[in-house]
């Protein structure tokens, strides 16, 4: 039987005379009627709830993919001007509108002022180059006063120099070695001199290509389907294929540095960890395998990318042991897979970054501004005082009192702020809001490593400067096609970056390395990484004979 609602057996308010002539019955009815009524209201109101909350959080991803697409993807922060201050075009129109419709006049002394340097004065200004490194090519220009004139008529005085940068159509140049064939009259029999060994042995290449194919592709990001298009346009019959198997060759013969950079950092008493994605691999028709590059930068300022197949947790493991030396510290961004290993890891401290915790906070602008801006300005209080550190250079004791007088009380205030907040019961779970909250409650401790040691950084913000190399290079390679290609871009990639990093010149490190690694010691191959190398070997590096040609 359906349920009769109170509506529908009382259609009008009844009076007490008809209330009292009611059965029973009715009444029961009535009385049910009207829970269920309330019931479904009650259940209305909150599907209708939840919709609003999947909505809002449905919302939010799509401003991030649009962000992500079409926006701009800096985090940097402008705060508004206040509201009582005027733009420059309003106080000019001010002060215009104050002055008086006939302003008095006076004379000023006549002066002289500075002509300013035309361009052509620019063009013979100091070198924009080292002309120690920079081939430059002369040409004299005369003078046309001197046309018809003996030398006795006219004498130099001086000269001047005017620059202009050039460019070749190509830079690949063909080393012609001539050995001549010679017979002894004596003896009879016929000798020629060997060919100079290269670095691949039976290779056509020279250790100048080399390096150079091999800066283009991982510095510069130049894919070997396009250096192969320009080598063909400079007139060389070449094979893609060829091309390949050169960077393959290179990687196994850097290896060795690679491994000795990597011991180095796992040395490091504090490390930063990350991870980035690369497709590597196939995985069907088409498609290709997820795989993931676990960056890990050291306290020398070194950085190696290390390639596992997968995200899983296990792979921190692998990388990094499950020991460390008591006081070592890993920081690193707020994925669970660094908080496991840092608990099942005796002697190793975890900390957190702030940059990814005030990104959080930035992402929920959108759903509340009011409280995200108030964020913000507190984490970037804590930002100034380090700002403060970099800028007057301290280091060790006089740094950590700094933050610990300075940056502390910031760093309480900021999680006192986020404890009350968190307690607004008017705030859904859903809410950016809340769950950047969370965040940075969850991983208060973590966040807080950085005020009682000096060495530990505010983030890994340098660590992220040292692995966008890799998302770059997906914007021009797109993918490895096995995992063992994606083994070799993370080797040569690691040495290349962190001869940036110590302000080595990739091209004369890998022109040095590639000849000196199948000599040295492999004892004593940790001195060919760049930041022993630069110790060692930089102040003399081995050349190319090409470079010696043109000395």
């Amino acid at each position: 039987m359906k349920a009769t609602t109170a509506s529908a057996l009382f259609p009008t308010p009844l009076s007490l005379e008809q209330a009292a002539a009611l059965t029973p019955q009715q009444v029961l009815m009535a009385v049910q009627g009207w829970l269920h009524s309330e019931q479904q209201a009650a259940a209305f109101q909150q599907q209708l709830t939840a919709f609003k909350e999947q909505i809002d959080a449905l919302k939010h991803q799509l401003d991030w993919f649009k962000r992500q697409t079409f926006g701009q993807k800096s985090e940097k922060r402008i705060p508004e001007a206040p509201a009582n201050q005027l733009s420059l075009g309003e106080t000019m129109g001010m002060e215009a509108a104050a002055l008086p419709a006939t302003a008095p006049t006076r004379l000023v002394p006549a002066h002289q002022r500075k002509v300013l340097r035309s361009a052509e004065d620019k063009a013979e200004a100091v070198p924009f180059f080292d002309e120690n490194r920079v081939p430059v090519e002369t040409i004299e220009i005369p003078n046309p006063e001197i046309a018809g004139l003996t030398p006795e008529q006219y004498t130099v005085i001086g000269s001047k120099e005017t620059y202009r940068l050039a460019q070749q159509p190509g830079s690949y140049v063909v080393i012609k070695y001539v050995r001549p064939v010679i017979k002894r009259l004596d003896t009879q029999t016929i000798s020629c001199p060997p060919a100079p060994v290269g670095v691949l042995e039976g290779s056509r290449a020279d250790v100048s290509f080399v390096a150079g194919v091999t800066v283009d592709k991982f510095l510069y990001h130049l894919p070997l389907y396009r250096i192969h298009q320009r080598l063909q346009d400079m007139g060389f019959t070449l094979s893609r294929v060829w091309l390949t198997q050169l960077m393959q060759q290179i990687a196994r013969l850097l290896e060795p540095i690679y491994e000795a950079q990597f011991e180095s950092i796992r040395a490091s008493r504090v490390k930063a960890m990350d991870e980035t994605p690369i497709k590597a691999g196939l995985k069907g028709a088409g498609k290709m395998k997820q795989g993931y590059f676990w960056p890990v930068y050291g306290e020398l300022d070194e950085i190696c990318f290390p390639y596992c197949e997968s995200r899983r947790a296990e792979h921190v493991d692998q990388l990094l042991g499950l020991t460390a030396s008591p006081g070592s510290v890993l920081i690193t961004d707020g994925y669970a897979a660094y908080s496991r290993y840092a608990q099942k890891t005796e002697g190793l401290t975890h900390a957190q970054c702030w940059a990814h915790t005030r990104r959080e906070f930035f992402e929920s602008q959108d759903a509340d501004p009011q409280r995200a801006a108030v964020a913000l300005e507190m984490i970037g209080n804590i930002y100034a005082v380090e700002a403060e550190i970099r800028d007057r250079g301290l280091k060790g004791a006089k740094k950590q009192d700094v933050r610990l007088t300075k940056a502390k009380p910031l760093v309480e205030a900021f999680f006192t702020w986020v404890a009350d907040t968190a307690a607004d019961t008017g705030l859904l779970p859903s809410n950016p809001m809340s769950k950047a909250l969370a965040y940075a409650h969850k991983r208060r401790a973590g966040l807080e490593v950085f005020l009682s040691d000096a060495d530990v950084p505010i983030d890994t913000n340098h660590l992220e400067r040292g692995l966008r190399v890799i998302p770059m290079g997906r914007r021009a390679w797109l993918f490895c096609w096995t995992e063992l290609g994606a083994k070799q871009v993370g080797i040569v990639q690691s040495l290349l970056t962190t001869c940036r990093l110590h302000d080595i010149n990739p091209y004369d490190y890998l022109v040095d390395v590639l000849q000196r690694v199948g000599q040295h010691p492999s004892s004593r191959v940790a001195e060919l990484t760049p930041r022993l190398w630069k110790q060692h070997f930089a102040a003399n590096p081995l050349r190319s004979d090409l470079y010696n040609i043109s000395q």
